[in-house]
């Protein structure tokens, strides 16, 4: 069984745990004051393993499952066989990794919570982006036709996740998506040179720009 696979099914048990259970779900959401008055830092893990409603589990694990099962793979196939605990690595570590400037700003924001597993699913999706930076992405139920090469996706994506915080309002955190999409390619650049001997950073922009001299 694939570690992508255990995660879907373990986010998914707790999360169905959690829409019955309203105390669950006070105990793992992500909220600032309770990590800086009660040092519960487990919030920072235990918030991406629940969801506001199945909508929301549902795209968040269907974005991991489809991005997920190939970034294994070729964690894999860099790293060899512990490069499927590299994989699970990053994906547990980017869970608070993407919360942390969110928590820096609420850190006494006592009407601020967040859930869910966005931010580390973010850096899964970059993690595939980096590795396959023209492979076509496109919006979910789009025809292939207007898929884009992942590495326009990816500044489009961030572009307007940017945007998108700076101007605030709404229920989604664009800031976890901000900063779980750039951890997951930093996990990737350091892991790759210290633990592979390779500069994934410059195979990268090679790939990109062989891509850019074609047009």
């Amino acid at each position: 069984m694939s570690v992508t696979l255990i995660i879907l099914i373990v986010t998914c048990g707790i999360s169905f745990l959690a829409f019955r259970n309203q105390k669950l779900l006070d105990d793992l959401i992500f909220y600032p004051p309770a990590i800086s008055e009660r040092q519960q830092y487990y919030r920072f893990f235990t918030c991406g393993f629940i969801h506001a409603n199945f909508a929301h589990l549902a795209f968040n694990m269907y974005s991991f499952w489809i991005f997920g099962e190939y970034v294994e793979i070729q964690f894999m196939t860099i790293f060899g066989t512990v490069g499927r605990w590299y994989y699970l690595l990053m994906y547990i570590t980017a869970l608070a990794a993407c919360l942390l400037p969110t928590y820096t700003k609420n850190k006494t924001n006592y009407h601020y919570q967040s859930l869910g597993a966005s931010g580390a699913v973010s850096a899964v999706i970059f993690a595939f982006i980096f590795l396959n930076p023209l492979q076509g992405i496109g919006l979910i139920f789009l025809p292939r036709e207007l898929m884009i090469p992942g590495f326009i996706f990816g500044l489009i994506y961030l572009g307007v996740s940017s945007y998108l915080d700076k101007k605030g309002g709404g229920n989604i955190n664009h800031s976890a998506h901000i900063w779980g999409a750039l951890y997951g390619i930093a996990f990737l650049i350091v892991f790759g040179y210290l633990f592979a001997g390779k500069n994934l950073i410059s195979w990268f922009l090679n790939t990109v720009k062989s891509y850019i001299d074609n047009l």
